[in-house]
């Protein structure tokens, strides 16, 4: 149930007034924004009669959620919800670009691209350390050392780094991490959505291969219900039966998760389609359709890569790209942050 408060309510009414809910079981989830003041019961609000709530005089309005997702919800929460990682905003007209390689293979190698990409615009390096794998055999990153070099970028840039976490037990190494990510695989690994939301660092989460939108925002919810409301959705295509690319990008889920939930959703074009010629159109696509930024590998060498290079942007062409974008941020009143 959401109640919406009367402008200008009393603050100490208010409190009273939700000390008197909780008291009765509920959770609530207080929600202020530029024009509305709303309160987001969780529980079993059938034992709650809409009547007595009416009666309140501090109270609006009030109606049931019928939505599994509470804390995710916009209707819990009217205005976008901006998650900063460092100095960095998304969200609420922030744009901001994740770029870097998908594996971490040297210090050379992490230390090169995070500055290319950096002067071209991109304010968070992503790099992958632990990296999980289709077949057993392929490169699966260079874990706790990966970690370390992606330490030394942030070191020589400054830029706040975001890489993927796969287990419970490696969190440890994770403290110093600026963003944690969890990838498609992981979407629905339930004790670990648990575990990164009682961290108290922004999660970026990644849609799993054959999730539909409200299994995703529902794994959102579980880390929001641990108390860690710092989310980031990431679109980064389905399977479907189309066999010409890697993955179909769901270029629609950007305005529905919009409608659904208040939380930043950004796009990742290189992992959809895993054609580094289909990452320009599909950037694009995504500042049309209101996303928040986009997460772009970049390698220096993709050719030699040891991961994922054929999806993989060169520095020149990344260049080119973020060019071509900032007049269409322009545009559509996005700011690149």
């Amino acid at each position: 149930m959401i109640i919406i408060l009367k402008q200008n309510a009393p603050r100490a009414q208010i409190d009273a007034f939700c000390e008197e809910l909780r008291g009765m079981g509920f959770s609530i989830n207080d929600s202020q924004g530029a024009e509305t003041h709303i309160l987001g019961l969780i529980g079993d609000t059938k034992s709650i009669a809409e009547s007595w709530v009416l009666a309140n005089p501090l109270v609006e309005t009030c109606r049931r959620v019928s939505e599994p997702y509470k804390k995710a919800n916009r209707k819990f929460h009217p205005d976008d919800t901006v998650v900063q990682v460092g100095d960095v905003k998304i969200g609420g007209g922030n744009f901001a670009v994740m770029s870097g390689p998908c594996s971490v293979e040297s210090e050379a190698q992490i230390v090169e691209v995070a500055r290319r990409v950096q002067k071209a615009g991109a304010s968070l390096l992503r790099g992958g350390a632990f990296k999980p794998r289709t077949s057993p055999y392929s490169f699966q990153g260079l874990r706790a050392e990966g970690l370390e070099l992606m330490r030394h970028a942030r070191a020589a840039t400054g830029q706040p780094i975001v890489t993927e976490l796969m287990n419970t037990e490696h969190l440890p190494l994770f403290e110093d991490v600026d963003m944690i990510q969890i990838g498609a695989r992981n979407m629905q690994n339930f004790e670990l959505l648990k575990a990164v939301g009682r961290q108290k660092k922004p999660v970026l989460l990644k849609r799993g291969l054959s999730a539909t939108l409200e299994e995703f925002v529902m794994s959102a919810e579980y880390i929001m219900a641990e108390g860690n409301e710092q989310v980031v959705l990431c679109e980064r295509g389905i399977r479907t039966f189309e066999k010409s690319m890697r993955n179909t990008l769901d270029i629609s889920a950007v305005p529905m998760l919009k409608k659904m939930t208040h939380l930043p959703v950004i796009i990742d074009p290189s992992h959809a389609a895993g054609l580094s010629w289909m990452v320009e159109p599909l950037a694009k696509a995504a500042v049309a359709v209101g996303a928040d930024g986009l997460m772009i590998e970049v390698h220096d060498n993709p050719a030699k890569a040891l991961s994922d290079g054929a999806q993989s942007l060169d520095p020149d062409q990344f260049d080119a790209l973020m060019a071509q974008l900032r007049p269409e941020l322009e545009f559509f009143g996005k700011t690149l942050n």
